[in-house]
């Protein structure tokens, strides 16, 4: 197949190019690199440095690489950057979505694999862990911007037939997760407990994620490319773990001898969210293979090597 992967240059998306072009398949990225790396880029794939609302730049990369798929992960990430900037955040997530679809009409795509999210859409957890029949109530812009482009997905299906699939992601972490900036708690402590600085926690580090091992979402986008025909799927473990247990397990594995430093919680984070993955297993056959200890583990050393390389 053709697929185009947008935000292909950064974390999950350039794990997710990995093993398309492993797969044998023809693979284009679009990645403005505003948080992405070039080096991520397979070398096997196109690259087209572009940010997704710039609609000339989008048009012509549909054009020249007619993709079959597109496998959309470029967005704005950002929760707290959500919360102080809500118009940007929806530019992104809402408008650059949209002109994706219009592009995907134009050129005649076939489907489209959505990165949505679970950890931010449905706020806070009253039935744990939540199915995707939980209500829908995020806490933060990012959230709610994440979410209508759900809906603009079913539209286009209704309205222009362009099949999908919606992932929506717990907290993800591994290899090439950047610690600097806004990042998943995992590369940040990693990234500071390697440089012997004690890493920072907001609130009393009991609030509880799903964390789950950037290769088994690769493992679900692989899926849904012939799978998952009109469905929003959550991807996760089921188990949460809290803020204070990540620290005293990368605490264990890397030998570090210091202690957290605690700061007021932040405005629009959730305090407990797991996901239920029951459907993706029926409709997809997916289900979590890396225990977190040992997802934490390769995380680890994969940041030593980098670090080691930098």
């Amino acid at each position: 197949m053709r697929i185009l992967i947008t935000g292909g240059a950064g974390f999950i998306g350039s794990n997710v190019a990995d093993r398309f072009v492993a797969l044998g398949h023809e693979v284009a990225v679009l990645d403005d690199l505003s948080s992405g790396d070039r080096t991520f880029v397979p070398a096997a794939a196109r690259f087209d440095h572009a940010d997704i609302t710039d609609a000339a730049a989008v048009e012509r990369c549909f054009a020249e690489f007619r993709p079959e798929i597109v496998d959309h992960h470029a967005a704005q990430i950002d929760v707290r950057r959500s919360v102080t900037e809500p118009r940007r955040d929806a530019t992104i997530n809402i408008l650059g979505g949209i002109g994706l679809l219009e592009a995907c009409t134009r050129h005649g795509v076939r489907k489209v694999v959505y990165a949505s999210t679970g950890g931010a859409l449905y706020g806070e957890g009253r039935v744990l862990p939540a199915t995707e029949e939980h209500p829908i109530n995020p806490e933060s812009p990012y959230g709610a911007s994440k979410h209508a482009l759900e809906h603009y997905l079913h539209l286009w299906k209704l309205l222009h037939g362009l099949d999908y699939t919606v992932l929506r992601y717990p907290n993800v972490y591994g290899p090439r997760q950047n610690p600097h900036g806004e990042a998943g708690v995992n590369a940040i402590f990693i990234g500071q407990m390697l440089e012997g600085k004690r890493p920072r926690i907001f609130g009393t580090g009991e609030q509880v994620r799903d964390y789950l091992y950037v290769g088994d979402v690769v493992d679900a986008n692989e899926r849904a490319l012939t799978a998952g025909s009109g469905e929003m799927l959550n991807l996760g473990t089921g188990v949460g773990t809290s803020v204070n247990q990540i620290f005293a397990e990368l605490k264990r594995i890397i030998g570090f001898a210091g202690e957290p430093l605690y700061e007021p919680a932040r405005a629009g984070e959730v305090q407990r969210i797991t996901l239920d993955a029951t459907r993706a297993g029926r409709v997809l056959g997916w289900r979590p293979r890396v225990p977190f200890a040992e997802g934490l583990r390769r995380t680890v050393e994969w940041s030593r090597t980098a670090k080691a390389g930098a």
